[in-house]
């Protein structure tokens, strides 16, 4: 690990990815830039090279890493399936809530992150089995599921929708996507 003489101390990932997202929660991914979390370390910005290639590597980890965690998904406890992928429809409305920015730039830069990986996707397949969608439907249902929350979610985000409405919007259209599952 590279030490940094005015820190004395060795970075760690954790450290650099928790201070990214500081930056980000302050200021928005805009406001995150190598030399800006170098200052913000107490590092020479050449430092953050020797653990991330380049912002957007920096970007993935933070979403991957740490943010990851922070989504409460519904765990495998043989709640009914529409129990669950309504928990986790508000888990990840919650979480994009929380970090409009970041989830707004991952949306619309795929490249910081391969969309269909990890814990969301593992959990909405596994929900989507429940309900009965076939092996083959569950790829492209899981895509139309994801572009119908994630629309209703950037309406909100945007403020297109906001308030009380933006309630009773959500759970209007989990509840079509709930009754609308098993006909596939």
């Amino acid at each position: 690990m590279a030490v940094s003489a005015r820190r004395g101390t060795p970075l760690t990932i954790e450290e650099i990815r928790a201070a990214g997202l500081r930056l980000i929660v302050a200021g928005g991914v805009e406001a995150l830039s190598m030399r800006k979390l170098a200052a913000e370390l107490d590092v020479n910005p050449m430092s953050l090279y020797h653990h991330v290639a380049n912002k957007t590597e920096l970007i993935r980890g933070i979403c991957v890493g740490t943010v990851g965690p922070l989504l409460d998904l519904p765990p495998d406890d043989g709640a009914p399936w529409q129990d669950q992928l309504r928990a986790l429809a508000y888990a990840y409305r919650k979480l994009a809530r929380t970090l409009p920015s970041l989830w707004t730039y991952v949306h619309n830069h795929p490249e910081v992150i391969e969309l269909k990986e990890g814990g969301l996707w593992d959990v909405l397949f596994r929900i989507l089995s429940a309900a009965g969608v076939p092996e083959d439907r569950r790829e492209p249902t899981a895509d139309v599921l994801h572009g119908f929350v994630s629309g209703l979610v950037l309406a909100e985000t945007i403020g297109h929708i906001g308030g009380a409405q933006a309630d009773e919007a959500y759970e209007t259209a989990i509840a079509m996507i709930i009754r609308g599952l098993p006909e596939h």
